[in-house]
């Protein structure tokens, strides 16, 4: 969840970020971190320091709220994760290894609306943790992650680093392109990228970041709970305004039209109570009791 959000650091801008580490032994991660962040030409000023006390509960606490930067955490077994008001979160993409396994259209909400095969080419736009991306390239699909927030690109792309260190990841880490940059950037680039033989594009992924309070029934206050991760997002970006809407909907529509077999379409995830991006009414709508897809086609 990124491309539409305002960024609390406008994009391209020099972000400083203090790294905590627990021993000595992590320079060779730390260097992989910092050449990663060249390579991919992150606008990020990663300032290192040791813990030499144990990371409790209290002392995240303590670390977020004295500190004015973003702090990141490689703890000890070698695992990036961003401090966000005392609570440490990071992609995990591991722990959605039965998910990603068992995936398809019976178990996956995402996957009946977007129709996706081994073949197709799928923009997420706004990739928050990746989780939605993972479920999606799970076809044999490739994805490219689209994240605006250099912090967050940073941890999507130390996660597909480290995941693809094990074999049963391989393939699927190496179907995933994450890209730090803006969905409505990234989205005009393409018309000359298709002109030669790139596929086109056949599905654009959106979840927008949405106030915190529309995931749950306004009336009745029942609903999906927002997890620390989607609290976490909330503190890098806010919601768009409808205007921001408007485009990121019909550029994405713009992108698909481009697709010569008819088959192009832009997916939204809403919370099952909020309102149609951009109040532009679906051509379909898949939910169940927390979740909603409504699907724009061309």
């Amino acid at each position: 969840m990124s491309a539409p959000r305002p960024a609390v650091n406008p994009p391209n801008v020099q972000s400083y970020c203090h790294l905590f580490y627990i021993s000595d032994s992590q320079q060779a991660q730390i260097e992989r971190l910092q050449a990663l962040i060249v390579q991919h030409q992150l606008p990020i000023v990663l300032n290192t320091e040791r813990l030499h006390d144990k990371l409790t509960q209290k002392r995240r606490q303590q670390l977020s709220q004295t500190s004015s930067v973003p702090i990141l955490v490689l703890d000890q077994k070698d695992k990036l994760s961003w401090l966000s008001d005392g609570l440490s979160v990071a992609p995990e993409w591991d722990k959605l290894q039965r998910r990603v396994v068992s995936a398809g259209r019976k178990s996956e909400l995402l996957l009946q609306a977007a129709k996706v095969t081994a073949d197709s080419r799928v923009i997420d736009a706004t990739a928050g943790f990746g989780h939605d991306s993972l479920i999606l390239a799970s076809t044999g699909a490739q994805v490219t992650m689209l994240e605006q927030q250099p912090l967050m690109a940073l941890l999507l792309l130390v996660e597909q680093q480290r995941m693809s260190a094990q074999p049963n990841w391989q393939k699927l880490m190496s179907r995933l392109q994450i890209v730090n940059t803006d969905a409505l950037s990234y989205f005009a680039t393409l018309p000359a990228d298709m002109t030669g033989a790139t596929k086109a594009v056949d599905v654009v992924y959106l979840d927008p970041m949405f106030p915190e309070d529309s995931y749950q029934d306004s009336k009745t206050g029942k609903g999906a709970k927002v997890g620390k991760q989607m609290q976490a997002l909330h503190h890098l970006a806010h919601p768009p305004t409808l205007d921001e809407e408007m485009a990121l909907l019909n550029k994405a529509q713009a992108v698909v039209a481009d697709n010569q077999e008819g088959r192009g379409r832009v997916i939204v995830k809403r919370p099952q109570q909020a309102p149609f991006l951009s109040q532009q009414n679906p051509d379909e709508s898949w939910h169940n009791a927390a979740v909603r897809f409504d699907g724009y086609f061309v």
